[in-house]
């Protein structure tokens, strides 16, 4: 590998791929996991003398709240982006729910965010502010704003987040007649 210049931009790959890992969220899904094993502990072995009713509800509710805190959780524990030539893809959690594809022609401009934080964004997860626009939060940390032609933001927080907003500017510039990338 050759080395460049200073000041000439490096050639990147032709998919950029980045990360962030929110770690606060495996203790909400540990205590969504307990409310599960609560559920089933109090169907298994209850000593209620109320009535079933009661014991149904208590037995269902700390089920339905402890999968809806566990997948929850699970779904934002980590965010993966990836720049290719054409494209801005956005994906979280294990399986990649949700997703957002972002074509490049609808991008304006990049900006790096130093500090992106839950508490600006109202939580962790995929979150809509009227007057900041949408964002992908699963920690506190660095971040890329995406500005669109159609006025919206995109935020999502990603580890080495200057190096994205460095490519996907790159990719945004118009391309001068032979040259290649």
């Amino acid at each position: 590998m050759r080395d460049h210049l200073h000041g000439e931009p490096a050639p990147y790959s032709e998919v950029w791929t980045g990360r962030a890992t929110g770690h606060f969220q495996w203790l909400l899904a540990l205590i969504g996991a307990a409310c599960m094993a609560l559920g089933i502990a109090l169907a298994v072995d209850s000593a209620w003398t109320t009535g079933i009713a009661p014991l149904v509800m208590a037995v269902v509710g700390c089920i339905a709240a402890g999968l809806l805190v566990l997948f929850g959780t699970l779904a934002f524990v980590h965010v993966a982006l990836r720049v290719d030539e054409d494209h801005l893809e956005v994906r979280c959690g294990h399986i990649g729910v949700p997703r957002r594809r972002i074509p490049l022609s609808h991008v304006a401009g990049a900006e790096f965010a130093p500090h992106v934080t839950p508490r600006h964004w109202g939580g962790w997860g995929y979150r809509w502010r009227p007057e900041k626009g949408t964002a992908v939060v699963v920690r506190r940390g660095e971040g890329v704003i995406l500005r669109l032609w159609d006025g919206h933001t995109f935020t999502v927080t990603v580890d080495d987040a200057e190096a994205a907003v460095n490519v996907i500017r790159e990719r945004l510039r118009p391309r001068r007649p032979g040259a290649n990338h």
